[in-house]
Order: structure tokens, then C-alpha cells, then sequence
């Protein structure tokens, strides 16, 4: 007579190691989700950044607040001024607020040693994304130099040209790592899956013995692909909530460059890529059993 101990090992032989799969794909899915979530904060501090890049155009002295009026909507309907909000893209600075504010931030007040105020009334105008180029805004700044009431044009040239190509760079590097993170990310939840299944061969060699069709033999190993990858997914998009509020804890300027509605469309990715994965992968295991030979199978 058997002993208790070994029909636990039997019955333990053949089972489905549900916990460990689901652990292992959560955990590879937790790791994309990481990397996505940096993707989407990478390229909103990238958005804030660019739009801090702004042009500066300095009127001329003794100019009426009628014309100063004309070159405000003139510049509103130029082609490089974003048309989603051109009236928030343009920033007038009148000589006594940027008088008040260089003292501020210097504490030295020029006018007490010069005797007037040698700055002039200017507009701050953010250039569009696709006009950030070095060859657009030196093409911007002639245009508009020859505007009627405008005194020059100014722009950090090197800060932009620092900026278009640190973005690139980044954008590359970023791009190279998703797709090698990717492919290592699947082929982990493949061999999990395989493994998982080896334990199941059997069974499955049992199913054909009886008559079983391939497509009644596959359904609720699918099933259950299905399920385990749509709770992997889930479980990972919780740690990857989790680790973020923590990050937000200790970060606090992270919340100036969030992107809820995306992080949510990551969350879901994963949960789609979990569970496309996981039945992929369980197709090809279960296909493979089922074109085996008995002596293949030991």
C-alpha cells in the first residue's frame, strides 16, 4: 500500500505550476512596464522641455500700443506658432516687468547708474515642435526681423542644437532597448510556458489516446493561457501603480511631467501583451505534444 507521502509526490508529478507562472510572467511584464513608464516620462520631459524653446522679439522704441497690437496678431498667424493654443504661445514683456524681474534675480538695479531703463518691450513666442530645427529658426528669425516695429529676433542657438540632437541620441537608444527588452521578454514567457507544459505531455498523450480532436485538447490549455495572462497583466500593471506612487513620493516634480492617460494605455498594454503571449506560446507547446511520439515524449 502506498504511503500518504508518495501519492503526494504523484499527485504533485503531473500538476500545473500556477504559481510560479503566473510569478514569472508577471515579473517580465513588470519589467516592460518599467521601461514603458520611462518612455512616457522621457518623452514628456522631452514636450516640456521644447516648450520652454521660445524666441524673443524685441520691439522698437516709441512704437504705439496699436502697432504693438499688430505685430502681437501678426505673429499669432504666423505658420511656426502652434495653432492648438497660439494665444498662450505668445507672452508680451514690457521693459519695466523685465527691469523688475533682472533685479530681482540680481538684486542690482542698472537704472540708478544709467539713468534709464536701456531694455525694450518684448514678445516671448514658442516655436512649434516641427520648426525647432536649426535651419527653421534661422529662417523664423529673418522673417520676422523684417517685420515693421520689430528690432531683432534672439534665440540660444547652441541650447536648441544641444537639445535636437541629446533628443535623438536618447530616442535611439530608447528604441534599441525596447525592441531587445521585448524579444527577451517573450522568449522568458515562451520558456516559461513550455516548461509549465512539460509536466502536462501526458495528459495531453492521454486526450489523443481516447480520440480527443487537437482543437478539444487545446481549448482549456488556451483557456487558462488566457486567464493566467490576463491576471499577470494585471498584477503587473498594480506593482507597476505601486512602484510609480513611491517614485512620486520621493520625486515630487515627477507629477509635472505625468501622463495618466498613457500610463493607463500601458497598464492595458500589458495586459494584452500578457495574454497574447501566453496563448502564442501555450499554441505552440500544446501543438508540439501533440505531434510527438511516445518514445519523444520520455
Amino acid at each position: 500500500m502506498a504511503s500518504p507521502h508518495n501519492k503526494l509526490r504523484k499527485k504533485k508529478l503531473g500538476s500545473y505550476p500556477f504559481l510560479s507562472v503566473v510569478f514569472s510572467i508577471t515579473l517580465a511584464l513588470f519589467v516592460i512596464g518599467v521601461f514603458g513608464a520611462l518612455v512616457i516620462y522621457s518623452r514628456e520631459l522631452e514636450r516640456a522641455v521644447r516648450q520652454n524653446i521660445r524666441i524673443q522679439v524685441y520691439l522698437k522704441n516709441q512704437i504705439t500700443p496699436t502697432q504693438q497690437k499688430q505685430i502681437e496678431n501678426a505673429l499669432r498667424a504666423r505658420y511656426f506658432v502652434p495653432q492648438q493654443s497660439p494665444t498662450e504661445a505668445i507672452t508680451f514683456i514690457s521693459k519695466d516687468e523685465a527691469a523688475r524681474q533682472f533685479l530681482k534675480e540680481t538684486g542690482e538695479d542698472f537704472k540708478k547708474f544709467l539713468g534709464e531703463n536701456p531694455l525694450r518691450d518684448a514678445f516671448l513666442v514658442r516655436v512649434d515642435d516641427r520648426y525647432q530645427d536649426a535651419t527653421s529658426l534661422a529662417k523664423i528669425k529673418v522673417e520676422v526681423e523684417k517685420m515693421n516695429g520689430v528690432f531683432q529676433v534672439h534665440y540660444v542657438e547652441n541650447v536648441v542644437e544641444s537639445i535636437n540632437k541629446n533628443v535623438t541620441k536618447i530616442a535611439l537608444i530608447l528604441i534599441g532597448l525596447a525592441g531587445l527588452l521585448l524579444a527577451v521578454v517573450v522568449l522568458l514567457i515562451n520558456n516559461t510556458l513550455r516548461l509549465a507544459l512539460f509536466s502536462q505531455r501526458f495528459l495531453i498523450r492521454s486526450m489523443q489516446l481516447v480520440g480527443a480532436r487537437h482543437g478539444f485538447i487545446q481549448r482549456p490549455f488556451l483557456l487558462r493561457a488566457l486567464w493566467h495572462g490576463a491576471l499577470s497583466g494585471l498584477l503587473a500593471g498594480a506593482l507597476l501603480a505601486g512602484a510609480l506612487y513611491l517614485a512620486h513620493q520621493r520625486i515630487e516634480e515627477l507629477a509635472l511631467i505625468q501622463n495618466n492617460r498613457q500610463l493607463v494605455m500601458l497598464v492595458g498594454s500589458l495586459v494584452v501583451m500578457g495574454i497574447f503571449v501566453a496563448i502564442v506560446s501555450t499554441w505552440r507547446a500544446v501543438h508540439k505534444y501533440l505531434k510527438l511520439s511516445l518514445d519523444e515524449l520520455y
